[in-house]
């Protein structure tokens, strides 16, 4: 077929470091990936530093920049980015803020998940907090899971600004949440409606259901990644490209929505490590017809990396190379020209269960670009033997010239 086909696969934070338990080795070198290593091989294995050293590392960041967005430019905040997803509008002086529903135990952030909540439980909890502390100018919207918004409309003035720090629960796990909480201008009003949540949660029918199943309650709302609306240029203006996304998470999908991005749902598709791998791989196979850059991004490694869980990270790795690395591979190669990459977003450690600003390495192969011999892991092009990019932001324009033929 004519034409030219791109894909791009995110396993987000399969990037990681040697350990012990692993022989010295990481989970990218131990798990059994034979469609990501001929990718390799056939191409070129490089690294990109997609979070500049300002930012914390995290996937809002650094999915703007795989998507060919300087974050230095585009970013501001995570929340109005999972509010493009889920179709909330805000206004030129309006904040969106992330609110986490989790698991505060003795004083300490537990489970950022609140044990993975179901999207019926976090819907039922996030309206009650709507009920109870709602007003004109606070609103809660449900989201995915534990993933939800809080929007402060603020066209009287709102009380953030740029010195609002907040902190992601998921990189203090188990540390004192008092250490963590929101500080400077608007901090008190986080805290305030943090701590108002609390009964609400405790009391809560939902709550009580789970904790006599055992399972982990929701006693605890969370928010953090405030922002105003970012201003971003199409992707199509830029790059002459009609692209789509496949993700279950917000955050990610609402970075595609902002850049002008199809949307292709997946059915099964959760979030989690118990993800339709398959399914993703089908309908991104499909999806290359329609489109001249599909992405699929899976959240599993990340989720399993956050756990502590080495062998669900090697699985899950292994699972997004048999079931949609291979069969989106051979979708392209139905194609004259075609390329594809594979990059996570992060790093995120096993050992501390947290994201890590170390760059990551991708893999990319296809018309053009010339054949490394190597293998896919993070060894070797930290070992120089491959094209490295301080801005990570870049590699998304040098991946669709077809003149750039995988090096520096």
């Amino acid at each position: 077929m004519t034409g030219v086909k791109y894909v791009m696969v995110i396993p987000d934070g399969a990037a990681d470091e040697p350990l012990a338990s692993l022989g010295g080795k990481t989970p990218l070198q131990v798990a059994r990936i034979p469609e990501m290593d001929r990718i390799a091989s056939e191409g070129v294995v490089g690294l990109s530093r997609n979070v500049p050293d300002r930012f914390l590392p995290a996937s809002d960041v650094a999915t703007l920049s795989l998507l060919g967005y300087d974050p230095e430019r585009f970013y501001t905040g995570r929340a109005p980015l999972e509010a493009a997803a889920m179709g909330v509008a805000l206004g030129p002086h309006d904040w969106a803020i992330r609110c986490n529903l989790m698991t505060i135990d003795s004083g300490r952030l537990t489970d950022f998940t609140a044990g993975h909540i179901s999207n019926p439980e976090g819907k039922a909890l996030i309206e009650s907090i709507a009920a109870e502390l709602g007003s004109e100018t606070i609103e809660f919207h449900p989201g995915v899971s534990y993933r939800n918004l809080m929007v402060y409309r603020g066209a009287n003035g709102a009380p953030f600004g740029s010195e609002t720090t907040t902190t992601p629960p998921h990189d203090h796990p188990d540390q004192p949440a008092a250490d963590h909480l929101p500080r400077g201008p608007g901090s008190e009003l986080l805290r305030e409606l943090m701590k108002k949540a609390e009964p609400i949660l405790r009391d809560h029918p939902v709550n009580a259901a789970r904790v006599a199943a055992g399972r982990r309650p929701a006693s605890a709302i969370w928010l953090w990644g405030q922002g105003l609306a970012p201003s971003m240029t199409p992707f199509f203006q830029i790059h002459g490209k009609k692209a789509a996304m496949i993700s279950a998470v917000d955050l990610v999908r609402g970075v595609a929505a902002l850049a002008g991005w199809a949307r292709v749902d997946v059915p099964g598709a959760t979030g989690y490590l118990d993800t339709d791998y398959a399914a993703k791989g089908q309908y991104a196979a499909r999806a290359i017809a329609d489109h001249d850059l599909v992405c699929v991004h899976v959240e599993a490694p990340d989720e399993a990396s956050h756990e502590g869980r080495a062998e669900a990270k090697i699985e899950a790795i292994e699972r997004i190379d048999q079931a949609i690395v291979g069969p989106v591979r051979r979708a392209l190669e139905n194609y004259d020209n075609w390329r594809i990459v594979i990059t996570p977003d992060h790093s995120t450690l096993l050992r501390t269960r947290a994201h890590d600003r170390a760059p990551v390495a991708w893999a990319a192969c296809g018309s053009g670009i010339r054949p490394s011999g190597l293998t896919y892991d993070e060894i070797a092009p930290r070992n120089g033997q491959g094209p490295f990019l301080n801005a990570g932001w870049r590699l998304m324009g040098q991946f669709l010239d077809l003149d750039w033929d995988g090096r520096a």
